[in-house]
């Protein structure tokens, strides 16, 4: 299988970091959605990352999807995440608040480096407000958490999700992800110090607006 995309983006990294847990060996693209947008159409018509390829040739093309199919692989027993019920439910919801937080952090970082001066300050106040309104929803709930992940003693695909999203979030906009969320920056410290994590990492380089 082939993963493409790069690791400085939480979407990229959760699958990579996923699939290094369930043991899954993968060859990796590290292709940018910028400057590699022509190698990635051939498999995404979307031009988007993470794009997974199956040893088919088939593609997957959206985190959620790529880790509904890995969870599938490994079966039951092994997969990060509960096959149904309300456990399934409020981890996918933490996981949905994760990414959707990742959403708003790129389009906050594209706004800032693409459009420079002419950033449209309502956009950026209300990316900074969802933002912000995410964080505390999951400090709240992180630090009613006793566990050592979310949903019990073992990881699961929303604690990776959250790490991975504050990251990200705290590269890109230091000064939104801050003191006021302890209980997130012990999850991400405890999360950070696992080997994938620490293996599959990538420093932010933010996209060029050339």
């Amino acid at each position: 299988m082939i993963l493409i995309g790069q690791f400085d983006s939480p979407f990229v990294r959760r699958v990579a970091i996923a699939m290094r847990l369930y043991g899954i060996a993968f060859e990796h693209k590290p292709w940018s959605t910028f400057g590699d947008a022509d190698k990635i159409a051939p498999y995404n018509p979307l031009r988007r990352v993470p794009t997974l390829v199956l040893d088919d040739g088939e593609a997957l093309i959206e985190s959620a999807m790529i880790l509904d199919y890995l969870d599938d692989r490994v079966g039951l027993e092994k997969a990060m995440i509960a096959r149904n019920g309300d456990t399934r439910r409020r981890h996918l919801r933490i996981a949905a608040l994760a990414m959707g937080l990742g959403d708003k952090g790129v389009s906050l970082l594209y706004e800032r480096v693409l459009r420079k001066d002419k950033q449209l300050d309502l956009w950026v106040e209300r990316c900074k407000s969802q933002i912000s309104g995410v964080l505390e929803v999951l400090e709240k709930e992180r630090a009613a958490v006793k566990t050592p992940y979310w949903f019990g003693e073992n990881i699961g695909h929303a604690d990776i999700a959250v790490a991975c999203v504050l990251r990200f979030t705290g590269e890109a906009h230091p000064a939104l992800f801050d003191a006021r969320y302890p209980a997130l920056k012990a999850h991400s410290e405890r999360c950070e110090a696992l080997p994938p994590f620490q293996e599959i990492v990538q420093p932010l380089a933010p996209p060029s607006g050339d």
